[in-house]
């Protein structure tokens, strides 16, 4: 047992140099991720720094927590990008949006476009206390509007721990699978690591995100996975290329 634990990789080496993130949190000053254009800059040059190729950042759309209008988070997005050019560090840097799925939600897709990962996909969450009452019926009206939903870290919602059938409803539901990359060093917990190998050994994961919003998520990219067979997550995120930047 002693070897098969010292032979596991550790996270930052199955980056590849072409690595494509679809999920993180590097605008300053707009939600619970970088606090400043000192933050966003660290967060950026260190995820270069591990391979990351190309950037979706995806601020948080939350009502009456994250209250941001896509014009707010586009406003942002473009001071930020003209910074980081200033500062010498150019990167495909892409917006789009994290979308809490509440009552604001369907008020929003229905009457304006949302900010996508690319094309339909759009990147959709619930809380972590509980699912919405309305649920399905929301992913049902987000498709018939024409979009794809792409689910952030459903190992992270503790509710469906104890009944993994409800991930298959969620499949079923048109739900696009994103793990959050640091659930398979244990960053979030034992249990959360436990799911996320469940989902990749049965498929059901498409892509992969860091989700950093702090240096402490940086630091945890050193940290050695806990996954048995790390081939299903490699395969996750190599299906990352398909946001490649045109």
């Amino acid at each position: 047992m002693l070897t098969l634990f010292k032979s596991k990789p550790v996270l930052k080496d199955l980056i590849p140099d072409n690595y494509i993130d679809i999920h993180s949190h590097l605008l300053p000053g707009i939600d619970d991720g970088a606090r400043n254009f000192e933050d966003t800059l660290e967060l950026t040059r260190s995820l270069q720094d591990l391979g990351f190729k190309q950037f979706i950042t995806t601020p948080h759309i939350i009502q009456h927590v994250w209250d941001n209008s896509h014009e707010q988070i586009r406003s942002n997005a473009s001071a930020t990008f003209t910074k980081l050019n200033q500062h010498n560090t150019k990167v495909p840097l892409k917006v789009a949006a994290e979308y809490m799925m509440d009552d604001s939600f369907v008020t929003r897709f229905k009457s304006e476009e949302l900010l996508t990962l690319k094309d339909n996909y759009v990147l959709v969450e619930m809380s972590y206390i509980n699912a919405p009452m309305q649920l399905y019926a929301i992913l049902f009206d987000l498709q018939v509007a024409g979009y794809i939903p792409v689910l952030a870290h459903p190992e992270r919602y503790l509710f469906y721990h104890k009944n993994t059938e409800e991930y298959l409803k969620l499949k079923r539901a048109g739900c696009v699978f994103q793990l959050n990359l640091l659930a398979v060093v244990g960053y979030y917990g034992e249990s959360i690591t436990k799911i996320a190998e469940q989902l990749l050994q049965k498929g059901m994961y498409s892509y992969v995100g860091s989700d950093v919003h702090h240096t402490k998520h940086i630091e945890s990219f050193n940290l050695k996975v806990k996954l048995k067979d790390t081939t299903p997550l490699k395969e996750i995120i190599a299906n990352n290329q398909f946001f490649k930047l045109e």
